[in-house]
């Protein structure tokens, strides 16, 4: 049986700045090194490179310009706004064209490097311009890994869009009323109910192949639908009383002990699985499978900072190279349960136990047994009384003559 740990090994961490500690340290080697060889002209191959590298992006970005304006100044850009839309969107920003300037007016401060001043204008044309055809081409386009960064850190995944909307259009509304909702529950079903052992949490199934089943009785013989808790309705985009639902399931043990709890699939995986099998969609198994990793990093980090879901869940993920076993998911929800009553603490105070004579002494052994148990906090039940005025003396005292 597998540990809990294995489900954060699972998910990928968000990418750090390991590469750029990689290109500053190349940097720095290779500055150095051009120091060392040729230090009358470091300034001037500085700037000429500096150059030649912001003017290819500034070529290339004329080339969408003209795409830009042509076809799509109408409908993507509302027919204006050139300067604070179009250009920056085609890569023509003001720190670009700040770079270029400045990068050619350190040129010409410093010098040609090159033994020909044509040679030097000449090569920057060219690289400039071999630059721009190249990127267009998609011979100098971004990497898997660069647009995987790119739309993980601007929020522009699938799995983003899908988490969002499960936590604002569901867990956001009906984790707040689950806890009534399992009271309620538990009232009515006193007499064949064993919720003592069952979790009062939503427990979220998330496998990774994202493959569902409507019935998780389908999955494993070991667990049987109980009962429904109590129809939560919520006014909801212009549905009155809109209803939502949470089915409660019986979880057996291999010692035929029952648990109770409340436990559900992600249904914004179903979204992720039947676009894996739409050919327009463009997403095969290997993306889907990425998504659904980003899909439940991304539900963790929200649920984590929802004030109102705070303690009322719990993500659990379902690893596919276990489908061997008929009973992996009896023993996956078990197994998060067992923990989650291990961290449960019992918060009720003990009861108080009265002194048979209060006034009876102590002796000093006994103080001194009492004196090396460790300290308790002493809180009273009485309401905070102020502070008493003093009070004026009135009576007088005559002294005889």
């Amino acid at each position: 049986m597998h540990s809990l740990r294995d489900q954060d090994a699972l998910i990928p961490r968000p990418r750090g700045t390991l590469p750029k500690m990689c290109a500053l340290v190349l940097a720095a080697v290779t500055i150095g090194g051009v120091v060392i060889l040729s230090p009358d002209t470091f300034f001037s191959w500085v700037a000429m490179v500096s150059l030649i590298l912001t003017l290819g992006p500034l070529l290339h970005g004329l080339c969408l310009l003209a795409e830009e304006i042509l076809h799509h100044s109408n409908t993507r850009y509302c027919g204006g706004r050139l300067l604070s839309h179009v250009l920056p969107a085609c890569g023509l920003g003001g720190k670009t064209l700040l770079a270029a300037v400045l990068a050619g007016v350190c040129l010409y401060l410093t010098g040609n490097p090159l033994p020909q001043k044509s040679q030097c204008c000449l090569l920057s044309l060219l690289m400039s311009v071999l630059y721009a055809l190249f990127k267009s081409l998609g011979l100098l386009g971004p990497s898997e890994v660069e647009v995987s960064d790119i739309c993980e850190g601007r929020k522009m995944n699938v799995a983003h869009g899908l988490a969002w909307s499960f936590y604002l259009s569901y867990l956001h509304l009906v984790l707040p009323h689950l806890e009534n909702s399992i009271a309620a529950f538990r009232a009515t079903h006193q007499a064949s109910s064993t919720w003592g052992c069952g979790s009062k949490k939503l427990l979220i199934l998330v496998p990774l192949n994202a493959n569902i089943s409507h019935k998780l009785e389908d999955e494993d013989s070991n667990i049987s639908f109980y009962d429904n808790l109590p129809n939560t309705e919520i006014d909801r985009a212009g549905v009155r009383g809109r209803v939502y639902k949470h089915s409660v399931y019986r979880v057996k043990d291999e010692q035929g002990k029952v648990r109770e709890c409340v436990c559900e699939y992600a249904t914004p995986l179903l979204t992720l699985y039947k676009m894996s099998h739409e050919s327009r969609a463009g997403f095969g198994e290997s993306e889907r499978r990425q998504q659904v990793l980003l899909f439940f990093r991304t539900l963790q980090d929200i649920l984590e900072h929802s004030l109102e879901c705070r303690n009322r869940y719990k993500l659990i993920t379902l690893n596919d190279e276990h489908e061997e076993d008929p009973h992996f998911l009896s023993k996956t929800i078990l197994r998060h349960l067992q923990q989650q009553e291990k961290e449960e603490f019992c918060l009720t105070p003990h009861p108080r136990q009265e002194m048979a004579d209060p006034f009876a002494c102590v002796s000093p052994l006994s103080e001194r047994s009492q004196m090396s148990r460790e300290p308790t906090i002493m809180m009273s039940m009485e309401q905070p009384q102020s502070l008493k005025v003093p009070e004026e003396c009135t009576d007088h005292f005559y002294v005889a003559k």
